[in-house]
């Protein structure tokens, strides 16, 4: 069993890849089968398991959900950080903060074309921090 704290930093609003980072963790933890729990310790930020082939889709997830909870709604009252903050906190609320994944001959069980992405839903980045849990 190993337990790891890693730190991505993000540029902007949007999906980025972490699959290979976790899978190192795993690589590391010499698991053969077991499982991956990974958290992200924030909420304005999310984790989902997501198309990693073709980027328009990401692109279009990332469109779809700034339609569905848009920035300008003159109802929030919590904006002390800013016009994008409780937007942010709907889209992690929406999504996920924690992702378990099973590992099957010491890697990931993710499908073809699945990978594993932190979603930012900040306009600006930010320093993002991930718990990682492998055990078999």
């Amino acid at each position: 069993m190993s337990v790891h704290r890693i730190e991505v930093q993000t540029r902007r609003q949007g999906l980025v890849d972490v699959t290979a980072r976790i899978q190192q963790l795993v690589d590391e933890a010499r698991l053969g089968e077991g499982l991956c729990t990974v958290m992200i310790q924030h909420t304005s930020a999310s984790l989902t398991i997501q198309e990693n082939a073709d980027p328009s889709a990401r692109a279009d997830l990332e469109g779809w959900l700034s339609r569905l909870v848009r920035e300008d709604d003159p109802s929030f009252t919590h904006t002390s950080e800013g016009p994008d903050d409780m937007p942010s906190h709907i889209r992690a609320a929406l999504t996920a903060t924690s992702l378990s994944i099973p590992v099957l001959d010491g890697r990931l069980a993710l499908g073809t074309w699945q990978g594993v992405f932190l979603w930012e839903h900040r306009r600006i980045g930010s320093k993002r921090r991930l718990v990682v849990h492998c055990g078999g």
